[in-house]
């Protein structure tokens, strides 16, 4: 009965347009979980959470949590600390301020830039940009419609006929801002940087970018809940959406999704049963010449490999790995910023029906990652818009060397 009060409670948040949700004196907290005890206690939280949220999920021992406690939660929330030896770092004192100093970097409304976080018509506005100031280079692409209606808009770029394909896709998770920030910025250099290194990736792949994968779940993170994660498709009388990251077609439901539909990972009634997700897919069957496949998420620094449902090795996890490393490597040099490279179920947590298991499993795409970008947790969903441009820049020089290492080992 429990369980089925907070579907209501949230369904009736999610399906009212009316008022934003408000996160004032909300507080974000990393948990570590050195315990199974510990363990079970955060998965029972987010079982029944009664205003709690999780950021990041609660997997496995030896791992931290983003774990947002609500107002009336904060003396349960004590007692379970000292109950259960709980250690934990308060990250923010009051989200909505995080989030209000997220939405008022100043930019010109007129001008699309990457200073402050845009929405999907701004985006999509740049990209009919892009296709008249270079014809015959930029080409638009539209692969179906959202559950609410709103196009799945992307471009190809391409400057020969002959080349190998390049897959970019981000905003599959509604609140990833940065995720599609960076990608078009990647975008914008590869038609305007004068770089070497990257006229050569830029005018030797055609490039197939995405920016808003899920555009009915980003714009519900701007006019109604910046927390929201899912699609916003009615999936039950209760809740509304699905994890789109665990709805494809590759071994769904094989662990780390829910069949529970109030769930931020449920994974869907059946797999491909968005329609995002399953037009996304469609049009990327079509690409024959299709070498190299990035997808692009927020937040924890780690450059990810299939597979999510097992730690089995892929067929050439020695070289993807190899590759990664160099990769990260090169991002590194630029501002510091340290990441990790590896399967996963192993890097991060079993997470099954994502596009990249999809696109390695069923394609058979050579080279295929999933970046987990800035930050560590400090600002978690929340990165300040004035880390957009770095955030940017070090993932465009992992991406040139992943591109340049992939010709090396034959992939290109």
């Amino acid at each position: 009965m429990k369980i089925a009060l907070l579907c209501l409670v949230a369904c009736l948040l999610g399906t009212s347009a009316a008022e934003k949700a408000r996160y004032d004196n909300y507080r974000l907290y990393a948990v570590q979980i050195v315990t199974d005890r510990q363990l079970e206690l955060l998965q029972a939280i987010e079982a029944q959470p009664d205003g709690y949220r999780f950021w990041s999920e609660p997997a496995r021992v030896g791992t931290e949590v983003l774990l947002v406690v609500p107002p009336h939660q904060r003396g349960h929330f004590s007692e379970l600390r000292a109950k259960h030896g709980l250690r934990v770092d308060l990250r923010v004192e009051d989200l909505q301020q995080l989030f209000d100093a997220e939405s008022k970097a100043d930019h010109r409304k007129d001008t699309f830039g990457w200073t402050a976080y845009y929405r999907t018509d701004a985006i999509y506005a740049w990209l009919d940009g892009l296709v008249a100031t270079y014809p015959g280079i930029v080409t638009p692409l539209n692969v179906g419609n959202s559950y609410e209606g709103r196009p799945i808009r992307g471009v190809k770029v391409s400057y020969k006929s002959g080349n190998k394909a390049v897959f970019m896709e981000s905003l599959i998770h509604a609140r990833e801002w940065v995720s599609g920030a960076t990608v078009t910025w990647v975008l914008n250099e590869l038609l305007t940087s004068p770089d070497a290194s990257v006229r050569q990736i830029a005018e030797n792949f055609d490039w197939y970018v995405f920016p808003v994968a899920n555009p009915d779940g980003y714009e519900y993170t701007h006019t109604t809940d910046r927390q929201w994660r899912k699609t916003r498709s009615e999936v039950s009388s209760l809740c509304r959406g699905a994890d789109p990251n665990r709805n494809w077609g590759y071994n769904f439901m094989q662990g780390g999704a829910s069949s529970v539909p109030c769930s931020d990972t449920f994974a869907g009634p059946s797999a491909f049963s968005e329609p995002e997700t399953r037009q996304l897919a469609d049009y990327i069957a079509t690409l024959d010449n299709m070498s190299t496949y990035l997808a692009f998420h927020a937040y924890s620094q780690l450059l990810l490999i299939p597979y999510g449902h097992t730690t089995a090795r892929l067929d050439n996890y020695v070289e993807t790995v190899a590759i990664g490393t160099k990769a990260i490597s090169k991002l590194q040099e630029r501002f510091g910023t340290s990441y990790k490279v590896g399967n996963i179920a192993e890097a991060i947590y079993v997470a099954s029906g994502g596009s990249i298991d999809w696109v390695k499993g069923v394609l058979r795409t050579p080279l295929v990652y999933a970046y987990e970008l800035r930050d560590l947790g400090r600002y978690g969903f929340a990165l300040p818009p004035d880390q957009i441009i770095p955030t940017a820049q070090e993932t465009l020089d992992s991406i040139v060397v992943i591109l340049e290492e992939g010709r090396n080992y034959g992939y290109h």
